[in-house]
């Protein structure tokens, strides 16, 4: 069984660095997981009309408010099969902010969209069409794209004025022997929104148990 971002990238999964081939190359199958920790050099937001949004999104980790230095980190990516037979991969961020603050996502690999869709916070109420490449230096960069909010009956695309668009890049830093990653996330009317960048080590824990603290409360059927 291939993962999620293997499919995603074809050939160009090759191109990445061994080490963000390891960090992003297994999949439910294979009893494994990743867990970095590190510490995000600066976490920051947008100016202050930010707050309320980022804290409204933050209820449902959907959103990071807080800013900060030397802030530490941690990235829990577990493959699993969700209820619905998808082969899915965690990606729960956490930041002491004085105190944890959470991003949660979920991700699979949706042919109907040719993408990786990116479910944001703990009930999935936002999906997010995610497109990869491979940067010169064997980086991962990770684009969104269209957004959709699923509530119950009501399912409809984002409009783009009030959707932040994300770009990752995520590298591995030879010298250091840890992983750099850059996030930033942007409105094209409002500019900045949040981000943070830094470094982490990974460990890769075998059996690949998900722990129910990085399941979704609820998982969204529509892509």
């Amino acid at each position: 069984m291939t993962s999620i971002f293997q499919r995603a990238l074809g050939a160009d999964f090759d191109r990445l660095h061994p080490q963000l081939r390891r960090r992003f190359g297994f999949a439910s199958a294979d009893g494994v997981a990743c867990v970095g920790t590190g510490t995000m050099d600066r976490v920051w937001h947008g100016r202050g009309f930010t707050r309320p949004f980022l804290r409204l999104g933050a209820q449902r980790h959907i959103l990071l408010p807080g800013e900060g230095s030397d802030v530490p980190f941690t990235i829990e990516n577990y493959a699993y099969r969700d209820s619905l037979g998808r082969e899915t991969v965690t990606f729960v961020r956490t930041f002491d902010l004085t105190g944890p603050r959470r991003w949660d996502a979920t991700m699979i690999h949706s042919p109907e969209r040719g993408c990786v869709v990116d479910y944001l916070g703990t009930h999935q109420h936002l999906a997010v069409d995610l497109r990869l490449s491979v940067d010169d230096g064997g980086g991962l960069v990770i684009r969104s794209g269209e957004q959709r909010f699923h509530e119950g009956p009501l399912h409809f695309r984002v409009p783009g004025l009030v959707t932040g668009r994300a770009e990752v890049r995520e590298s591995y830093d030879d010298d250091l022997g840890r992983f750099r990653i850059s996030v930033e996330v942007t409105n094209h009317r409002f500019g900045p929104l949040f981000g943070y960048h830094g470094t982490f080590t990974c460990a890769f824990p075998e059996g690949g148990a998900v722990p129910d603290a990085v399941r979704p409360v609820r998982e969204q059927a529509r892509v």
